[in-house]
């Protein structure tokens, strides 16, 4: 099944993106657009029209979680390098719909109010309510990749986490919730250009963080923490899509593309009205 409104793939993008048995990160070529035949004007065409479905489904689903006919919500796990376009995302992607049906998540460095509990606890209090599209911009899954890499916790305790989430994301769908856990895969030099645009240009110095230079050179253990958790916790009830983003296009109508068969898969309907629609058209037309 590929999403309604978008014409030019040519293989379902959920299927072709997904995290499967034997998947390598490594085998992934961050410039490729598995599944899609179109060009860049293809693709903005495509994502356009998703914009209007989107946007009319996410209206459905917030609708009928305001009556009371529906526990459904969808949440967007965005992970990525330094510079990959989860901003884009947000902006291109999600930005598009009502934002009252919508409620995004930039996880930062944990506070000591966070610290001092379970690294889920956090996490927790900002899931999405019953008809929103919830967006993680990072998440609990820092804790299993720069916690590995940086060594942020003991080796025992990075375990137990995997096991964690399985159990926190089955509770998750199992309550409603539909999560779409998306990595967008850009390579080494990609990154470098994109960091390069921030310093070269004044309006993207507030963007350029230092620290992605230390980050850089720890890109193969990232890449290897990564692969660590497809291997642990891509599964049947809430899989991992890795998405090739060198092109910011495509990556965005990837994103949305799954976003849409999410609600698509769903399938809200706008809810029956709760009173007599004539009886108060009469009442209206005599006011």
């Amino acid at each position: 099944m590929t999403a309604k409104s978008q014409q030019n793939w040519d293989a379902d993008p959920a299927e072709t993106l997904r995290v499967g048995e034997g998947f390598s990160l490594a085998a992934v070529d961050p410039d490729s657009k598995p599944g899609y035949e179109g060009d860049k004007k293809d693709g903005a065409e495509d994502l356009a029209a998703g914009v209007a479905e989107l946007d009319e489904l996410q209206e459905k689903l917030f609708a009928a979680s305001r009556v009371d006919a529906t526990d459904a919500s969808v949440l967007l796990v965005l992970q990525a390098m330094d510079s990959a376009g989860k901003g884009g995302i947000v902006r291109h992607v999600i930005g598009a719909v009502d934002p009252q049906g919508v409620s995004l998540t930039a996880f930062k460095k944990p506070t000591a109010e966070e610290l001092a509990h379970d690294f889920l606890w956090r996490v927790e209090r900002r899931l999405p309510e019953p008809g929103f599209i919830g967006v993680f911009d990072r998440s609990h899954y820092e804790d299993v990749l720069i916690g590995r890499v940086r060594e942020l916790a003991p080796a025992d305790e990075i375990e137990r986490r995997y096991g964690a989430i399985n159990d926190f994301e089955k509770r998750l769908v199992d309550g409603g919730t539909r999560v779409v856990k998306v990595m967008l895969h850009i390579s080494p030099d990609e990154q470098k250009e994109r960091l390069m645009e921030r310093l070269d240009r004044p309006d993207k110095h507030w963007k350029y963080n230092p620290g992605d230079v230390d980050e850089r050179e720890l890109w193969p253990a990232y890449m290897q923490a990564y692969q660590t958790v497809f291997e642990r916790t891509s599964t049947e009830h809430a899989p991992w899509h890795v998405v090739p983003a060198n092109a910011k296009w495509y990556a965005r109508l990837a994103v949305q593309a799954l976003l849409l068969q999410a609600l698509e898969d769903i399938d809200p309907q706008w809810p029956a009205a709760t009173f007599d629609v004539e009886a108060e058209k009469a009442r209206l037309a005599a006011s």
